[in-house]
């Protein structure tokens, strides 16, 4: 029984997008060539004769939604793949499609009717046209205009090339950063998440290896198209406009909406970027991302070489690597033990190649050690105050059964930045040698600068009057209304952005968006996925914290890390499809296995799965993605 649509008349149709699909057995019968004896199909079967291709309801993570004609027989990685290159979106890998959550308002009648935070759907054309960019047409070929290398483009109607900058950033709507909602509709889409509830949400991305109709997705049906590997690669402005405006906007929704934690401090930095953003966007000036040049060691070393050949000076970019530069200064150390309340206690530290060793002091450096930490594979964290003058590195050191935590106290800003860099370094095996120790260093400086909202030294304070400026559209409700109780008033939230502002002054729009996307990898719980997981010999609930780098065993009545492994340390992971377990083993026999219980241990497997097949790119491969070994390591043997 195939119900096949009837055409009457005599104009021919195109049959090419359809195929069978099986609804009892949820599979679509694509292989041609095959018989339907061979796919089982008996004389009871029921098949549908549909289109491959149906629209789709997409939210992008600028919660703008369009809707756009996509793959449902395709894998979602590949579907993904597609809708990525329409939008001119590169490295699709980093992003795939979540069910939304189910909205408890939307069942009460008092509360029906359009999100304030949705605006109307963008219908995309079916060839991959871009808002805004109407005029031009792309073939099936080379849809959505996407090219790393600028391919000219010709215009249909002169025949003449088209100008591959205009095509990429000029009048592309999704290149624009949205303008912040009104405070009283941003605290009707804020929700605070506890662990548990974030968990449910993550439970609801979809399953790579499958299509879209395997997993019950209908025409029409509104999904999240979301940056899901927080691991970015090759971020580039000359060609990654759209991708990171996108980046950008979601780490905005993340603060606005607290879905990640962050102190005052940082939640003022935070807004006076978007502020200048905003002012940038709204300004008439037109966009210039052809001013920076890109330089990496193999163009320093080269540049290093012809001004040593021409007998000149090197100005040192990279250091002679037989000379490895040390560390050695009076810091203070903690080792956090429970209920404790030990404080700082201060040591003389020596940094040398990946280690730091620590003596009683100065004098005594010439002997054994007191300890030494190894950072080849450690994570570091920033654990900093510039308002309350406290630059901390909080330091998680790879054990066998999991990570230890050292806390490292410095006493400035100077101090703290050639200490950390030199820490970030050497948690990637390398020294203070490599060629980006001192970019690392400025950078680390520059940061600590833009997070003071202090008045630079030479600059004038912001006059409040003259500025208009609604500054609770900048930082998320809870941190509004916190400043509302206050006597003063939302004068002083206004003056403490305007306040850090200057300090990002100066900054172009790519720039700004950069270091807001920057800003949100340096903090602590950034990338991080939870799951409801329950381990192997517990008896309780637990959470389980997915990063980019390490796994993460959460209390889930306190929220508190009990036990970090890292990616770095993994020998292998697999499944039991039969009782629904994952198990991972580490180097020195140790063994980590749980059953999932919010959602399909296939979403957990194939988040690490992924993020492994990320660790695999390199910038010296072509864009070209091996979709073979991402499904070897995400799909699983069911």
């Amino acid at each position: 029984d195939v119900n096949i649509p009837c055409t009457l008349g005599i104009t021919p149709k195109d049959w090419s997008d359809y195929a069978l699909w099986w609804e009892q057995k949820n599979c679509w019968l694509l292989k041609t060539h095959w018989t339907l004896d061979k796919y089982g199909v008996q004389a009871d079967a029921n098949l549908i004769y549909t289109t491959q291709h149906k629209p789709l309801c997409l939210q992008l993570p600028n919660m703008k939604h369009i809707r756009l004609t996509v793959s449902f027989s395709s894998v979602v990685f590949k579907t993904v793949c597609d809708i990525c290159r329409t939008l001119n979106i590169r490295r699709s890998e980093e992003l795939s499609l979540l069910k939304p959550p189910d909205d408890p308002s939307k069942k009460k009648k008092k509360d029906k009717g359009k999100n304030p935070a949705v605006d109307d759907v963008i219908i995309m054309d079916a060839v991959g046209g871009i808002p805004g960019n109407t005029d031009l047409v792309c073939s099936a070929g080379n849809s959505g205009l996407y090219s790393k290398t600028m391919t000219p483009i010709y215009d249909p109607e002169t025949g003449s090339p088209a100008s591959a900058t205009s095509l990429w950033f000029g009048q592309n709507d999704l290149t624009v950063s949205q303008p912040n909602l009104s405070p009283a509709e941003l605290a009707k889409v804020y929700k605070p998440l506890a662990l548990v509830e974030k968990a449910v949400i993550n439970s609801g991305w979809l399953d790579s290896s499958l299509s879209l109709m395997e997993q019950g997705i209908q025409e029409d049906d509104k999904l999240l198209l979301r940056f899901k590997y927080h691991c970015f690669f090759d971020l580039n402005p000359k060609y990654d406009a759209v991708r990171i405006n996108q980046l950008y906007e979601q780490a905005r929704w993340s603060i606005l909406l607290e879905e990640i934690d962050c102190t005052e401090e940082e939640m003022l930095m935070f807004a006076s970027l978007q502020y200048h953003i905003c002012k940038l966007t709204k300004s008439s000036e037109p966009l210039d991302f052809s001013n920076k040049t890109d330089i990496d060691e193999v163009d320093a070393a080269l540049s290093n070489l012809e001004v040593a050949l021409d007998g000149g000076n090197t100005d040192k970019i990279l250091e002679d690597i037989t000379d490895v530069p040390k560390l050695a200064d009076t810091l203070r150390l903690l080792r956090p033990k429970r209920l404790t309340l030990r404080p700082y206690k201060e040591y003389y530290f020596i940094f040398k190649d990946t280690t730091i060793s620590y003596y009683k002091n100065k004098e005594s450096s010439n002997r054994e050690p007191i300890e030494q930490f190894h950072l080849r594979g450690c994570e570091v964290v920033p654990d900093v105050s510039v308002t309350e003058k406290k630059f901390g590195i909080k330091l998680l050191l790879p054990v066998a059964d999991g990570m230890n935590e050292v806390y490292i106290r410095c006493d400035n800003e100077t101090q703290y930045a050639k200490w950390k860099a030199a820490c970030i370094l050497a948690s990637k095996g390398k020294t203070m040698a490599y060629s980006s120790y001192r970019a690392e260093v400025r950078n680390i400086q520059s940061f600590l600068q833009m997070k003071s909202v202090a008045t630079p030294p030479g600059q004038a304070a912001p006059d409040l009057d003259a500025m208009e400026m609604n500054a609770e559209c900048f930082v998320s409700p809870r941190f509004a209304k916190k400043y509302k109780t206050k006597q003063v008033g939302y004068r002083v939230l206004t003056a403490r952005i305007l306040e850090a502002h200057q300090n990002v002054a100066s900054l172009s729009l790519m720039d700004a968006k950069m270091r807001f996307i920057q800003a949100w990898q340096s903090l602590p719980e950034f990338g991080i996925k939870y799951y409801i997981v329950r381990f192997r010999g517990s008896k309780k609930d637990e959470i389980l914290g997915i990063s980019y780098n390490r796994l993460i065993r959460i209390d889930m009545a306190t929220g508190q890390p009990l036990t970090t492994w890292r990616f770095s340390n993994m020998k292998q992971w697999n499944v039991n499809w039969e009782i629904r377990q994952v198990t991972i083993e580490f180097d020195q026999s140790v063994s980590v296995a749980f059953t999932c219980q919010g959602c399909d241990c296939k979403v957990v497997h194939e988040y690490i799965g992924g993020y492994i097949f990320l660790s695999t790119r390199s910038k010296d491969q072509n864009e070209t993605l091996d979709e073979e070994l991402f499904h070897k390591l995400t799909g699983g043997q069911e």
